[in-house]
């Protein structure tokens, strides 16, 4: 996976790691350092360009994102590159009604 703003991504890792942990701790386990960042660009700093993200500033907001703040963002990410229109097989149509 290409990281955008790679240079900063490396410096603040150890930050998103702790992130990661305290996600953990809260019930997320299969979240990433990559899918923090990816929030991150796309959400907190979707209007910045790079040279606006000052170390300090970014492990700012590292520390002050919550995990509904990215469970909101993943949800939503998710139901936009969902196809609603694609057909189901006969096992998903099962699961669906149960039987």
């Amino acid at each position: 996976m290409v990281v955008q703003y790679e240079k900063i991504f490396t410096k603040v890792l150890p930050v998103l790691n702790i992130k990661k942990a305290d996600f953990k701790i809260e019930g997320l386990k299969n979240v990433t350092e990559q899918d923090l960042w990816r929030f991150l660009v796309l959400k907190k700093w979707k209007k910045l360009n790079e040279d606006d993200l000052v170390l300090h500033r970014v492990i700012s907001d590292i520390f002050s994102l919550t995990a509904a703040q990215y469970m909101t963002f993943s949800q939503v990410e998710e139901l936009k590159s969902a196809n609603w229109f694609s057909p189901i097989n006969e096992e998903e149509l099962k699961l669906l009604i149960g039987n």
